[in-house]
């Protein structure tokens, strides 16, 4: 399917779905890679639709407004052409049920943590008014700010290194009215951030860095060094391991991210008592630790 067969199926369309059931065919026969907030070309398709539509439910099942064909054949065209996550043609993207502004100065969100935060953490802790998190590596703030909504009455230090991924999260902080309870950070990791923190995430970069010329095209337009784990995946990971100790409260918990690093992570900390959580709509990688397991570990 080309875009002027593209053209013609929309015309064609009498509804949302209709107009997303094209676009899905066009990505399909594209060749695309997906993962970056869909992972299918159904999911991705309804996704260019809606935005384009405002999100509205009545534009959605109403016949669709013709005047969007030009702009959804764009986005669809270089979302192929430029194998550009479609995140970064939207300059959106949806994480724990909220919108987030972004751009190729930070990650597109997509860490199965959402499912950890919308739970409000349970069963592993209950937080309380007044409680402090720290989310190593913020990049949008998603995470950070995702606490802080769904987690009355947290508070919540954000770092990140880069300052163009910090001022893409103020802007986020921003319109989700966050200010009073995000701080954002700009600092290595830890450095700059006092606890004692009742959580420390973090969704560090993991990928080794002989790796990352062999990924998919998509993932050449995220920052490098959100992606970039070092030789073996884990330079960020191990540092965080090591340094959260002293940051966490006696009842805190480190929770991190290290995705397909897994295997490698398991290989050098065999006898890191390490919870590996289990997520319901998918998402693997992910390892919990409490204050005392990791005490007890580093002073072994």
């Amino acid at each position: 399917m080309d875009t002027m067969e593209l053209r013609k199926a929309l015309e064609r369309g009498r509804t949302g779905p209709d107009w997303a059931e094209s676009v899905a065919r066009f990505f399909a026969e594209g060749g695309l890679t997906y993962g970056h907030g869909a992972d299918n070309p159904r999911d991705e398709a309804y996704w260019l639709i809606r935005a384009q539509q405002g999100w509205s439910e009545r534009a959605w099942t109403a016949p669709p407004d013709p005047g969007l064909i030009e702009l959804v054949i764009d986005l669809a065209g270089r979302r192929v052409t430029q194998r550009k996550p479609l995140a970064y043609l939207l300059g959106e993207a949806w994480f724990a049920g909220l919108r987030f502004r972004i751009d190729e100065r930070v990650l597109v969100p997509r860490s199965p943590l959402a499912e950890l935060i919308e739970n409000r953490f349970s069963p592993w802790c209950r937080l309380r008014p007044g409680d402090r998190v720290l989310d190593v590596g913020t990049g949008s703030g998603c995470l950070a700010i995702a606490v802080a909504y769904h987690c009355y009455g947290v508070r919540v230090d954000a770092t990140d290194v880069s300052a163009d991924a910090l001022s893409v999260a103020r802007h986020n902080v921003r319109e989700h009215g966050m200010e009073e309870r995000v701080r954002l950070i700009r600092t290595d990791l830890f450095d700059g951030s006092a606890g004692p923190y009742r959580i420390i995430m973090a969704n560090p970069p993991y990928v080794p860095s002989e790796r990352l010329e062999g990924l998919p095209a998509e993932y050449g337009h995220e920052p490098r060094t959100a992606l970039d784990g070092g030789e073996s995946g884990l330079d960020a990971v191990d540092r965080i391991v090591a340094g959260a100790t002293n940051r966490l409260a006696p009842d805190g918990l480190l929770i991190v991210e290290v995705g397909e690093a897994e295997r490698t992570f398991r290989s050098r900390y065999p006898h890191l008592p390490a919870t590996w959580l289990e997520f319901e709509r998918g998402g693997e990688g992910v390892f919990l630790l409490t204050h005392d397991e990791l005490a007890g570990y580093l002073h072994a």
